[in-house]
């Protein structure tokens, strides 16, 4: 269903990305954020998805500026060049990968003339957590186990568009207290926490949780469809 386009950001630096279209007019568009693993199998399955509902999906390549055609799994040596090539990116110069975001939603609203959501897992659920309160022309936001995002530096940012968080109560990456905390300051935010860890979503995963994943799933297609279709 998907295919490979490229994306020019406003400093003119091009970067791949996966596009996912429907079979019929979109009924809004999903910027799709990776995790530290690139857009791999698991978040081409997931643009895939939501075009199958009926968005355009576009899944960004955010480690582009560091290093092209990232593709990893999920061993110990994945993870570690995965956390590598995020340290990269995150030291970049302001905006950084921001902007290439922001070239996301730009195509994204062009390519649909809807409304564009952002949807992101770990990295790319912090990520999605900042495009929330600083970015253009989103109209909702979904961040999976976004980590760093329950961070005092992060929970200090003011969304400007709806959002909806995902977390579980076995993430030893981000402790629960921290997202307790974090729905307190954002009382705006409809956060929800599953009996599930780290990766939850993903099923290539060792702790993909099916009934998570699924009860997740359900909530943030509601989302979307309220605030894009």
């Amino acid at each position: 269903m998907g295919q490979w386009i490229h994306l020019t950001s406003a400093d003119g630096f091009t970067l791949p990305a996966w596009e996912a279209r429907p079979d019929a007019a979109p009924r809004g568009a999903v910027v799709v954020l990776q995790e530290i693993f690139g857009v791999n199998a698991h978040i081409r399955a997931v643009a895939d998805r939501l075009a199958a509902r009926g968005y355009l999906a576009v899944a960004p390549a955010t480690f582009a500026r560091v290093r092209p055609d990232v593709d990893l799994g999920y061993g110990d040596e994945d993870m570690r060049t995965g956390r590598e090539l995020k340290a990269a990116v995150e030291a970049l110069p302001a905006p950084g990968v921001l902007a290439d975001i922001q070239a996301a939603i730009d195509h994204s609203a062009q390519a649909s003339g809807r409304k564009v959501g952002v949807v992101g897992f770990c990295w790319g659920g912090l990520l999605a957590w900042r495009a929330a309160c600083l970015l253009e022309g989103l109209s909702a936001a979904v961040p999976y186990y976004g980590g760093g995002m329950t961070t005092a530096d992060e929970a200090a940012r003011q969304p400007r568009v709806p959002v909806l968080a995902h977390f579980g109560e076995r993430d030893h990456f981000i402790p629960v207290d921290g997202v307790q905390a974090f729905a307190r300051a954002h009382p705006e935010v409809q956060v929800h926490l599953y009996a599930a860890d780290h990766g939850f979503n993903c099923d290539h995963r060792g702790s993909y949780d099916e009934a998570a994943a699924m009860a997740a799933r359900d909530r943030t297609l509601a989302f979307l469809d309220q605030h894009l279709a």
